[in-house]
């Protein structure tokens, strides 16, 4: 399984320039107001944000970790990480699309309802993806399944007609691989 975050090409509406992937991790200030200057950032120039998440990675230092997968031309990526660098509250921003290799991970539980041959084929199915049920009822299951974005996506669209009730999503966790941190 190849968990490198994985640079994406699309035509560009009207451009011959390429649309990438790209997972940028922030190093902030954990404080209030953080997290809604640097979505601002994002909305006020039209920029959209495929995945989202934030957590408190040093508490004695008072820092949070956001990372954020977007997708843009290198000019307006480069452009959303040059903005966000310029941010007070911002130590690091690292672009682990181009870094090296990263690793990326997501996490979702998904909600399936069923009885008899589709109950059983889900569980078979959660199998192959090495999914956890985490409940289970007579009427239903819910699993948890990790991986990388397309590999959730594909758990998720193969549920679908087995009884496929629900899903929450963490969004995406990137890091880069070796010894070296942020």
């Amino acid at each position: 399984m190849n968990a490198n975050i994985a640079t994406t090409h699309y035509p560009a509406a009207g451009q011959n320039e390429r649309v990438e992937r790209r997972a940028l991790c922030v190093l902030v200030d954990n404080e209030p107001g953080v997290l809604a200057r640097v979505i601002g950032l994002f909305s006020g120039r039209g920029y959209n944000i495929d995945s989202l998440t934030v957590s408190e990675t040093e508490h004695e230092k008072h820092l949070s970790r956001i990372t954020i997968v977007t997708n843009g031309t290198p000019m307006v990526l480069e452009q959303i990480k040059n903005q966000l660098d310029r941010l007070v509250p911002v130590h690091r921003v690292v672009d682990l699309s181009t870094t090296g290799p990263a690793i990326q991970r997501e996490l979702a539980m998904v909600k399936v309802r069923g009885t008899g041959k589709g109950r059983a084929d889900a569980l078979k199915l959660a199998g192959s993806f090495e999914a956890r049920v985490i409940d289970e009822t007579a009427e239903s299951y819910v699993f948890e399944v990790t991986g990388a974005s397309d590999q959730i996506e594909s758990f998720i669209s193969q549920m679908l007609p087995l009884g496929l009730v629900e899903v929450s999503r963490t969004g995406v966790v990137a890091i880069a691989r070796g010894a070296e941190g942020m």
